[in-house]
């Protein structure tokens, strides 16, 4: 995990390095450039845009004293999740064993969507019950974006997730999930067509309108993509295996209201009152 302090809080993410060598020590020296996964990155960024559309005085945000508090918002994260943290629309990785989920105590605000929902209720939680990926509001923090979207610049944009790019990266249509943030995220907008297995390739393209397919994933576990469609009302949806299946599919526009994520928005770890995180459920003081 990375932390980032924004204005006092420390917002969490996943971004690790990429191996210089192989084998165990590789594995363990923290050198060399980090993934920098764009999904993975927009954790921080649309939190920090929020706040700051939120307060607006960025000279009182930075006034703010450092006092512990941690926010983990984006991503199948929530097996990194102490105790005590708040939780913004994070989901769980089902690729991790139950075990790996070691906290008691969590301030939920929102989840990624209801497989998220039900796993944290079976372990004794009352999390509230707001789904959705804060990638789709992307759109909100990045608001350059929707403008951009109607100029089409590209017919198709594949979006792989980044274990599987390198099956996909011969393809002319494809962009490097690892690639500049702010670049992928004005390719996609300018997309008449995103398909592939980066959920948040997804995500992107649907919060501004584009139709988006998913390609089964190589390597990824089915959970988080299920609980992303469940999240956005959607029990099923199309799951393809190759470009020419993808691009037969003619997806259904998101149909989503994004204001309760927004109102989810844990606000108050900056500005007050705050909830408190000592029992299984958030409460107010």
């Amino acid at each position: 995990m990375v932390t980032e302090n924004i204005y006092g809080v420390a917002v969490e993410h996943w971004n690790p390095f990429v191996p210089r060598f192989s084998g165990r020590i590789g594995a363990r020296l923290p050198i060399g450039r980090r993934r920098n996964n764009f999904g993975d990155l927009l954790g921080p960024v649309i939190v920090r845009r929020l706040l700051e559309q939120g307060v607006g005085d960025q000279s009182t945000l930075r006034a703010l004293p450092q006092d512990g508090k941690r926010l983990v918002a984006v991503g199948s994260i929530l097996h990194f999740a102490h105790d005590g943290d708040t939780v913004w629309g994070t989901g769980v990785n089902g690729k991790m064993p139950e075990s790996k989920h070691t906290f008691n105590r969590l301030d939920i605000r929102a989840v990624r969507g209801p497989r998220t929902f039900d796993f944290l209720e079976a372990r004794g939680l009352e999390p509230e019950r707001v789904f959705g990926d804060p990638g789709l509001l992307v759109p909100r923090v990045f608001d350059h974006l929707p403008a951009l979207s109607v100029k089409k610049a590209h017919a198709l944009t594949i979006v792989p997730n980044l274990h599987d790019h390198p099956v996909w990266a011969s393809h002319p249509a494809t962009i490097d999930p690892t690639g500049d943030l702010v670049g992928i995220l004005e390719r996609i907008a300018q997309s008449e067509r995103v398909v592939g297995s980066s959920l948040h390739g997804l995500v992107v393209a649907e919060s501004l309108g584009i139709p988006a397919t998913l390609i089964a994933p190589a390597a990824e576990s089915m959970f988080k993509y299920e609980d992303y469609y469940g999240g956005t009302g959607r029990d099923s949806f199309p799951v393809t295996h190759d470009l020419r299946e993808a691009l037969a599919q003619a997806p259904d526009p998101l149909a989503w209201d994004a204001q309760p994520l927004i109102d989810a928005f844990p606000l108050d770890l900056w500005s007050g009152p705050r909830r408190s995180s000592g029992s299984t459920h958030p409460t107010t003081p």
